[in-house]
């Protein structure tokens, strides 16, 4: 589908779920790079994990915002809150959205599914709903890549089947694009949905793999890797998500109209991964030689003791592997960033925050 160049300088966007952890790192990047307008953060700063991160985000994003031209005003909010969405909608009249705010975790879905109906639909509906009544230029949102469920057939590809999903968290993020997708179609939303790959990187999510694996090590715990380690995840870094997502920000579906006179849906979806998918055990000794080198573990840590096989977790799957050929075709990016370099980066961030 073509593009309609989206110009970002000078416009009021909307980005939920900042300062979560892919949030934040964008604001970040709009306060750094544009030379005017304004960036809302809307985040309920919830305790899913340790809300001292998100403050700590949010400081940074605060601070960037004492020297940058782009004014930011957070409100702390949940966007399952309609009344309150319809209040950010009509007093600031966004130009652009950016919907990444979500209950996220495989895992937790299991015993706590409300939270992903409250989040990931209701939620999701208001945002809807909202630009419904006030339209946008784009709105962009983040899908995931557990739409791809079981799939057998490697890399994935946008053009696959994901009818059939492993977990209520990736239930509800295909019902996300299937919603978008008729209000696409309905009132002309210019709409594009985001499938992250394994998102990593400094001030994390500490529910993620190697986030937690590195609290258990440094508390002398031991790490569960589980299918025995005979798992494969396309690990992408956070600042190729990032680039991915402002790319794709500035060029939104254009609108058409169809032979029966009514709109063709101005949707798209890409996949944002590494298009390297690393085996978990080569990912866990990447992990922890940089844990070493950057001083979070002594030299002499003992790792063969403090790991644990174990079985395949419900909701799991062994592979995950973007195909983002169409991201590369359309925005002329693929992710570049490889986990030694990464989990570097990470493993430095880690040293420094938790003093060591």
């Amino acid at each position: 589908m073509s593009k309609a160049a989206v110009e970002l300088n000078g416009k009021t966007i909307l980005v939920t779920g900042s300062p979560g952890f892919i949030g934040a790192n964008l604001v970040l990047r709009l306060m750094r790079e544009l030379s005017g307008g304004i960036v809302i953060s809307l985040d309920n700063m919830n305790d899913y994990y340790d809300p001292a991160l998100k403050e700590y985000r949010l400081s940074l994003i605060e601070k960037a915002a004492e020297t940058s031209p782009v004014r930011h005003v957070f409100i702390r909010g949940s966007i399952a809150d309609k009344p309150l969405v319809n209040r950010v909608f009509e007093e600031y009249r966004p130009d652009v959205v950016v919907n990444l705010a979500a209950q996220a975790g495989v895992r937790y879905s299991i015993d706590h599914p409300d939270a992903y109906i409250e989040s990931n639909l209701i939620g999701f509906y208001n945002i809807l709903e909202a630009m419904r009544a006030h339209p946008v230029e784009h709105f962009v949102f983040a899908s995931s890549s557990s739409v791809y469920g079981g799939n057998k057939k490697v890399p994935f590809s946008v053009e696959d089947k994901v009818d059939c999903p492993v977990s209520l968290y990736a239930a509800t993020k295909k019902a996300d694009e299937l919603i978008a997708h008729s209000y696409a179609k309905l009132y002309d939303i210019p709409s594009t949905a985001l499938r992250f790959f394994t998102v990593y990187g400094p001030a994390g999510r500490p529910d993620m793999f190697y986030f937690s694996a590195t609290k258990k090590l440094v508390e002398g715990g031991n790490i569960r890797i589980f299918n025995y380690g005979n798992c494969e995840r396309d690990f992408t870094y956070v600042d190729d998500v990032t680039e991915g997502v402002l790319r794709v920000m500035r060029g939104a579906p254009e609108k058409e109209t169809g032979d029966d006179g009514l709109p063709v849906p101005p949707f798209s979806i890409y996949n944002i991964g590494g298009e390297t998918p690393v085996g978990l055990l080569e990912f866990i000794d990447t992990l922890q030689e940089e844990l070493v080198r950057a001083g979070v573990l002594p030299s002499d840590y003992d790792f063969a003791s403090h790991r644990e096989l174990v079985p395949m977790q419900p909701g799991d799957v062994p592979v995950t592997y973007a195909d983002a050929s169409t991201l590369e075709r359309d925005f002329g990016f693929r992710p570049t960033i490889r986990i030694r370099e990464g989990l570097r980066r990470f493993a430095e961030w880690y040293s420094e925050f938790y003093n060591t």
